[in-house]
């Protein structure tokens, strides 16, 4: 490659990045809502080369005109994808728009919900840290310490108090507690070897989610485990113990008061992320860590404390899958601190952007088992199509953070300058503006 060749790649990336940098919240919508738009067209095409190709003895959809036959139905897999994540409130064959027997209290939308709640908590988990302008894999990790720590505590402290109600608040406030302070703790350890040793925190939590799964593993297996179980588990919390489902079917593993708790704890951290000083020191440390250094903000405590905070959030995440979803600590966590990093940015690290986009998400896996249950269509078509999805809405975004991190601007150029911020009339709580200010200041 000639030198004037690589001189146009930096130039070439930037005009690539900046159309989506400095975006209004209408426009990203805008371009998350084109990009839903576009992945379903894709996905459509994807279903039908991959029905024309199959075996199968009758057609399940004929292309108008054509008279082509296609294995899978491009139209029902979307139907049911969505519909059916919902449990079916619209109506595909009979009159009207609406199921007249349709009840939002059923198990369908009941593991999406389920899922959505616990999406909230690692989703918030990474947008802290990402915010800090720290790189969080390990909120799987952090996930497993905070539900061991959970469960363990809510069995030790369950025979101290008489069974009730009033015993059933305080074991669930002690078992998140317990959970926010495993998961915290485990996330302060890369957050102490980034500050003081430099050590990569991707790398670090990588390899604390292999030691986190395996210790925990280990200490079930040998000390914890329920007597006479078949899996590595430990004993069931008591019922009273757990977030009930009170409207859904049992087996939904849904509970209100926990999707009720997971929005409050977005506005809480919403409030303290947006308008408290630690917040602003978080946020400056992530866009500018240089000028939030020279402006008096301690760059090693606030990391130290953004991936304690992360973590906390992470084993809070693992306190309510315990809680709410099984009961008791399993060794098959399911993945839901690696899928809160999609979640996180498909919600830009916005904290009010982590309710849709985990509803999204929920909504994407509970409809990946409708269409197991109803179609013929491989699960491994499923997950492409979820995964298409889920890739072009995040790619915006991710185009953004890449942009917002290298300090490439929508008007072509890098590192605007005060003077832009305030000409522009960009709004100061902004993280782009805040970073710009922090500049300034500097």
């Amino acid at each position: 490659m000639s030198g004037a060749d690589s001189d146009r790649l930096p130039s070439l990336a930037r005009r690539i990045v900046a159309p989506f940098v400095d975006r209004t919240v209408a426009e990203r919508l805008a371009i998350s809502v084109a990009a839903i738009l576009l992945s379903i067209v894709v996905g459509f095409a994807i279903v039908l080369v991959s029905g024309r190709i199959a075996e199968c003895s009758t057609a399940a959809w004929t292309l108008p005109i054509t008279g082509l036959g296609f294995c899978y139905d491009p139209f029902e897999v979307y139907v049911v994808l969505f519909n059916g994540a919902l449990g079916y409130p619209f109506a595909v064959d009979g009159p009207g728009l609406f199921n007249a027997g349709w009840t939002p209290f059923n198990l369908s939308l009941g593991l999406t919900l389920s899922e959505t709640t616990l999406l909230i908590f690692t989703g918030l988990s990474v947008a802290v840290a990402f915010r800090a302008g720290l790189f969080n894999i390990g909120t799987q990790g952090q996930l497993v310490v905070g539900a061991l720590a959970t469960a363990l505590t809510v069995l030790a402290a369950a025979p101290l108090l008489p069974a009730g109600p009033v015993a059933g608040v305080v074991l669930i406030l002690l078992g998140i507690s317990a959970g926010a302070v495993g998961g915290g703790f485990w996330g302060a350890i890369p957050g102490a070897l980034k500050a003081y040793t430099d050590a990569n925190e991707v790398i670090t939590t990588i390899m604390l989610n292999f030691i986190a799964a395996n210790v925990a593993y280990v200490l079930v297996l040998e000390v914890f485990r329920a007597e006479g179980s078949s899996v590595v588990a430990t004993e069931y919390v008591p019922e009273y113990a757990q977030f009930l489902p009170w409207l859904f079917p049992q087996s939904s593993d849904f509970a209100i008061v926990a999707l009720v708790f997971g929005i409050v704890f977005i506005g809480a951290l919403y409030y303290l992320v947006e308008h408290t000083s630690f917040g602003y020191d978080l946020r400056t440390s992530g866009v500018q860590a240089a000028a939030a250094e020279y402006g008096g903000v301690n760059a090693k405590a606030t990391t130290v404390r953004a991936m304690t905070l992360s973590g906390a959030i992470g084993g809070v995440g693992g306190a309510v899958w315990v809680l709410m979803s099984e009961g008791r600590w399993m060794a098959s966590v399911p993945a839901l601190g690696f899928d809160g990093i999609t979640v996180s940015i498909l919600a830009g690290n916005n904290p009010l952007g982590v309710l849709p986009a985990a509803f999204l998400f929920g909504l994407l896996k509970g409809g990946a088992l409708e269409i197991g249950f109803r179609t013929d269509v491989p699960p491994e078509l499923v997950g492409v199509l979820r995964g298409l999805i889920i890739l072009f809405v995040a790619m915006p975004e991710f185009f953004r953070m890449i942009g917002r991190y290298t300090g490439v601007s929508s008007r072509g150029r890098r590192g605007p300058s005060a003077g832009d911020s305030e000409s522009s009339g960009t709004d100061p709580t902004d993280d782009s503006a805040t970073a710009d200010g922090g500049g300034a200041d500097a």
